[in-house]
Protein backbone atom coordinates (compact mmCIF):
# COMPACT_ATOMS: atom_id res chain seq x y z
CA UNK A 1 0.00 0.00 0.00
CA UNK A 2 1.46 3.34 -1.01
CA UNK A 3 0.85 6.74 0.51
CA UNK A 4 -1.70 7.81 -2.08
CA UNK A 5 -4.00 4.85 -1.54
CA UNK A 6 -3.64 5.16 2.24
CA UNK A 7 -4.70 8.80 2.20
CA UNK A 8 -7.53 8.02 -0.20
CA UNK A 9 -8.93 5.34 2.12
CA UNK A 10 -8.46 7.66 5.10
CA UNK A 11 -10.33 10.45 3.28
CA UNK A 12 -13.18 8.11 2.44
CA UNK A 13 -13.31 6.83 6.03
CA UNK A 14 -13.53 10.37 7.37
CA UNK A 15 -16.24 11.20 4.85
CA UNK A 16 -18.21 8.11 5.93
CA UNK A 17 -17.87 9.20 9.56
CA UNK A 18 -19.10 12.70 8.75
CA UNK A 19 -21.99 11.30 6.73
CA UNK A 20 -23.06 8.98 9.53
CA UNK A 21 -22.79 11.59 12.30
CA UNK A 22 -24.49 14.48 10.49
CA UNK A 23 -28.14 13.62 11.35
CA UNK A 24 -27.38 13.30 15.07
CA UNK A 25 -25.31 16.48 15.17
CA UNK A 26 -27.94 18.49 13.30
CA UNK A 27 -30.71 17.36 15.65
CA UNK A 28 -28.57 18.11 18.71
CA UNK A 29 -27.87 21.59 17.34
CA UNK A 30 -31.51 22.35 16.54
CA UNK A 31 -32.84 21.03 19.86
CA UNK A 32 -30.13 22.91 21.75
CA UNK A 33 -30.98 26.16 19.98
CA UNK A 34 -34.71 25.75 20.57
CA UNK A 35 -34.24 24.97 24.26
CA UNK A 36 -31.72 27.80 24.64
CA UNK A 37 -34.19 30.21 23.07
CA UNK A 38 -36.95 28.93 25.36
CA UNK A 39 -34.71 29.40 28.40
CA UNK A 40 -33.76 32.91 27.33
CA UNK A 41 -37.39 33.89 26.80
CA UNK A 42 -38.66 32.45 30.07
CA UNK A 43 -35.57 33.04 32.26
CA UNK A 44 -35.62 29.39 33.32
CA UNK A 45 -32.04 28.27 33.94
CA UNK A 46 -32.46 24.59 34.73
CA UNK A 47 -29.57 22.41 33.56
CA UNK A 48 -31.66 19.27 33.11
CA UNK A 49 -33.97 21.19 30.78
CA UNK A 50 -31.19 21.23 28.18
CA UNK A 51 -29.81 17.75 28.81
CA UNK A 52 -32.87 15.49 28.90
CA UNK A 53 -34.69 16.68 25.73
CA UNK A 54 -31.44 16.78 23.77
CA UNK A 55 -30.58 13.25 24.87
CA UNK A 56 -34.07 12.02 23.99
CA UNK A 57 -33.93 13.64 20.54
CA UNK A 58 -30.48 12.17 19.88
CA UNK A 59 -31.66 8.70 20.88
CA UNK A 60 -34.73 8.95 18.63
CA UNK A 61 -32.67 10.12 15.64
CA UNK A 62 -30.05 7.45 16.30
CA UNK A 63 -32.74 4.79 16.33
CA UNK A 64 -34.32 6.16 13.14
CA UNK A 65 -31.03 6.43 11.20
CA UNK A 66 -29.42 3.23 12.43
CA UNK A 67 -30.14 1.47 9.13
CA UNK A 68 -28.63 4.33 7.13
CA UNK A 69 -25.51 4.32 9.31
CA UNK A 70 -25.15 0.56 8.99
CA UNK A 71 -25.53 0.68 5.20
CA UNK A 72 -22.96 3.47 4.94
CA UNK A 73 -20.44 1.58 7.04
CA UNK A 74 -21.03 -1.73 5.25
CA UNK A 75 -20.68 -0.11 1.83
CA UNK A 76 -17.42 1.54 2.93
CA UNK A 77 -16.03 -1.76 4.15
CA UNK A 78 -17.25 -3.68 1.08
CA UNK A 79 -15.90 -1.08 -1.31
CA UNK A 80 -12.58 -0.18 0.34
CA UNK A 81 -11.39 -2.28 3.27
CA UNK A 82 -12.32 -5.82 2.21
CA UNK A 83 -10.75 -5.51 -1.30
CA UNK A 84 -7.53 -4.21 0.28
CA UNK A 85 -7.43 -7.18 2.64
CA UNK A 86 -8.14 -9.68 -0.14
CA UNK A 87 -5.71 -7.98 -2.52
CA UNK A 88 -2.90 -8.27 -0.08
Amino acid sequence: MNEGSFYDVLRQALWAAVTMSTPILVVALVVGLVIGLFQALTSVQEMTLTFVPKLAAILVVFWMTMGFMTNTLVSFFDGQIIPMIIGG
